[in-house]
């Protein structure tokens, strides 16, 4: 995930028991095929390099069996870790807060939730029968990448569609080698994550 063309589309399949998803670029080519294997203790995520499924680029696993404030490991194709995210537990009860980290374990980033209060209204309108299809259309929450002194880097929004199954990633300023990586990935466990959260 360098050299990437932006704006990116996560569009996931609703024709799946997997929770998966293709990640495209402006042009619309794939980049890559993103994987959440099911029923697992531990959480694991592979992303491969088209839907093929035949090259692995990363694998992500999660450090514990709950993922309250669970960090997700990233490792590439060697097995190196190459970064993580971490779930702000209590911070995130409200509205998301992931701090991303380099193999380091030095925090360059963080991704939080822009308005809690769409998620809420998706969650809410969500059960009510017939109309809970449609929320795709009305709540569309969005996410800020930024710094810790506040540059903001990236913004992930989901798209109008039926049962939110697209979201873009536009970027906002320029990336240094690795950063992009670690950001892409970062996102990639988070919309995970958030989806199931509703």
């Amino acid at each position: 995930m360098q050299d990437l063309n932006f704006p990116l589309d996560f569009q996931f399949k609703i024709s799946t028991l997997a929770n998966d998803f293709t990640v495209k670029d402006a042009n619309g080519q794939t980049v890559s095929y993103v994987k959440q294997k099911l029923f697992k203790f531990v959480e694991e995520v592979t992303v491969f390099k088209d839907e093929s499924q035949a090259e692995t680029l990363y694998n992500i696993k999660a450090n514990q069996w709950i993922d309250f404030s669970a960090a997700y490991i990233f490792t590439d194709t060697y097995g190196q870790e190459i970064g993580r995210v971490a779930r702000k537990g209590w911070a995130s009860m409200w509205k998301a807060h992931y701090e991303v980290f380099d193999q380091y374990q030095q925090q360059d980033f963080t991704i939080r939730e822009g308005n809690a209060w769409i998620r809420v209204g998706d969650a809410l309108m969500g059960q009510i029968p017939l109309l809970g299809i449609f929320t795709g259309y009305f709540f569309n929450p969005s996410y800020t990448v930024t710094r810790p002194d506040g540059t903001l880097i990236a913004t992930l929004k989901k798209q109008k569609s039926f049962f939110g199954r697209r979201f873009t990633v536009t970027k906002e300023a320029e990336l240094e080698a690795g950063e992009q990586e670690r950001i892409m990935l970062s996102l990639v466990m988070m919309i995970l994550l958030e989806r199931r959260r509703g």
